[in-house]
C-alpha cells in the first residue's frame, strides 16, 4: 500500500524478545517486491534465487571469494561449511544485511542490489527465532501482515490458515511460553510463510535444541517445505541436517563452494579431498600416486599399506593424494577367504568396540603397519560376539575407495580412522 512505502517496518522497543534477543533489534518484513529489473541484470532462468561472482572483503580477509550458485524454485537448498567459512555473511549478502564488494544477487530474476531488506522477497529465520514474548502466537504470526496495513479479518483467514499449515491449528492464542521448542520453531517458521516470501532463509534455527528434538525437527521441516513449495535456503555446519533436508547442498571452505551437488552426489562422489573428509565419516591415509590405470589408481609412499582406488581426478603420477574409504565399505570376516574378490584386504586385531546399536563400529589395528581402520559393523549382529582383541580380516572393493588430490582442511577434525594422519567429516568447531 502506498501509504506503508515509507513506514519503519522493523519492531523496535525495550526489553529482550524471546531467545534473548534486545527489542531494539529490528526484525524486517518485506513490502510487496515491486521494482524495476536493473540493466542486465535479468535472466531467463527459473531460479528464485542467482548469486553472481559475489565477493565481500573485511580488510584483508576474503569472507566470501567468487561465488555463483543458483538455486531452483521450490528447493531446499542447503549451505554446509565450518565456522568461519563465510557461509553467514553471503546468507546476509542474499538478505540485504551486507552488501557485496563485487557480483550481482538475483530473486526471482532481478537484481537485489541495492534493495534493503524490507523491500526484498525473502524472510529470514533466526536461530534464536526472535519472537515476542508479550504477544499471543495469533499476534506474533500476524505482525509483518499488520505493518502491511492488511485488513484484520483478512489478518485472521491467513493466521488461521498458516497454522494449519504448520501443524499448530488452535493455537491462536497461545502465548510463546507456553510453546515447546519445535512449536515455537513452527511459529516463527509460520510468521515468515504467511508472508508469502519467495524466499525462506534459515540461519542454522535448530542450533539452540536439544539432539532430540533437532533429529524431529529435521524431518519435520523438510515435510514442511515439500508442502508449502517455497524456496528454502538453509546454512548449517551441521552434514547431517543437509544430507537429510536438503534437495542441494553446497559445501563451503574458506569463502569459496568446494562442490554443490545432491547429498548423494557429495556423500559418494566428492570431487575434492575437503568434500570426501568433511561429509561423512572417513578413513583417510595420505601416500604418493604410483600409477594409474583404467581409472583405478595404486597409492603407496606414505601410506601405511598399499592402497586400490578409484581416482577422482585426473592425477600425475608422484603426485601426493589422499584415499577416503567410508567404514560401512569395508567388509569384515572373520578370516581372508570371506573376502574374496576385493582387491584391497588386510589382517587386523580388534582394539575396541563403539556400540551404538545399528551404528555400532569396530577399531581395527592392522597387523603390518599397525594403522587404525574404522569398521561399520552389520545390522544382522553377526558380530555381536567380536571383542577386543579378536583376529579378523578386513576389505574394500577398489570402487568403494576414492583417491583425490591432497588438500589442506583447515576446517576438518580427527578422522574414522586415519593412522594420524587423516582428516574426519566431523563438524569442526
Amino acid at each position: 500500500m502506498a501509504s506503508n512505502r515509507r513506514r519503519s517496518h522493523g519492531a523496535r522497543g525495550c526489553g529482550r524478545l524471546a531467545g534473548g534477543i534486545p527489542f531494539d533489534t529490528t526484525i524486517v518484513f518485506p513490502l510487496d517486491y515491486a521494482m524495476s529489473t536493473s540493466s542486465g541484470a535479468s535472466t531467463s532462468t527459473s531460479s528464485d534465487l542467482e548469486v553472481r561472482e559475489v565477493v565481500k572483503r573485511f580488510g584483508d580477509l576474503v569472507a566470501v571469494n567468487d561465488v555463483s550458485f543458483a538455486v531452483e524454485e521450490g528447493s531446499f537448498f542447503s549451505i554446509l561449511g565450518p565456522s568461519g567459512c563465510g557461509k553467514t555473511t553471503l546468507m546476509r549478502m542474499i538478505a540485504g544485511f551486507l552488501h557485496p564488494d563485487t557480483g550481482d544477487i538475483l530473486i526471482k530474476d532481478r537484481s537485489v542490489l541495492g534493495v534493503p531488506p524490507n523491500r526484498r522477497p525473502a524472510n529470514m529465520v533466526f536461530q534464536h527465532l526472535a519472537l515476542f514474548p508479550m504477544m499471543t502466537v495469533a499476534r506474533n504470526i500476524g505482525y509483518g501482515l499488520r505493518r502491511r496495513g492488511v485488513a484484520k479479518a483478512e489478518i485472521r483467514r491467513r493466521v488461521a490458515e498458516i497454522l494449519e499449515r504448520v501443524g499448530l491449528a488452535g493455537s491462536e492464542e497461545k502465548r510463546v511460553n507456553e510453546l515447546s521448542g519445535g512449536q515455537k520453531q513452527r511459529v516463527a517458521i509460520a510468521r515468515c510463510l504467511v508472508l508469502d516470501p519467495a524466499l525462506l532463509l534459515l540461519d542454522e534455527p535448530l542450533g539452540a535444541l536439544d539432539l532430540k528434538l533437532r533429529e524431529q525437527m529435521k524431518i519435520e521441516l523438510k515435510q514442511l517445505q515439500a508442502q508449502i513449495g517455497t524456496t528454502f535456503v538453509y546454512i548449517t555446519h551441521d552434514q547431517s541436517e543437509a544430507l537429510v533436508m536438503s534437495d542441494h547442498v553446497a559445501v563451503m571452505n574458506h569463502g569459496r563452494f568446494e562442490q554443490v551437488g545432491t547429498p548423494q552426489a557429495l556423500y559418494y562422489e566428492p570431487r575434492t579431498a575437503f568434500v570426501a573428509a568433511f561429509v561423512g565419516n572417513s578413513n583417510c591415509w595420505r601416500g604418493t600416486l604410483a600409477r594409474i590405470e583404467n581409472g583405478v589408481a595404486q597409492v603407496a609412499g606414505e601410506t601405511p599399506m598399499p592402497l586400490v582406488a578409484r581416482a577422482g581426478e585426473t592425477l600425475g603420477e608422484g603426485a601426493p593424494v589422499e584415499v577416503f574409504v567410508r567404514p560401512e565399505a569395508i567388509a569384515i570376516a572373520e578370516a581372508a577367504d570371506g573376502l574374496h574378490g576385493l582387491e584391497n584386504q588386510f589382517a587386523g586385531v580388534v582394539e575396541s568396540l563403539l556400540f551404538d546399536g545399528g551404528n555400532s563400529t569396530a577399531l581395527i589395528r592392522e597387523t603390518h603397519s599397525k594403522t587404525e581402520v574404522t569398521v561399520a559393523l552389520p545390522h544382522t549382529g553377526q558380530f555381536a560376539g567380536l571383542g577386543p582383541g579378536a583376529a579378523v580380516s578386513i576389505g574394500w572393493a577398489a570402487d568403494q575407495a576414492r583417491c583425490l588430490a591432497a588438500g589442506n582442511r583447515a576446517g576438518s577434525a580427527g578422522s574414522a580412522g586415519s593412522g594420524g594422519s587423516g582428516v574426519s567429516a566431523a563438524e569442526a568447531p
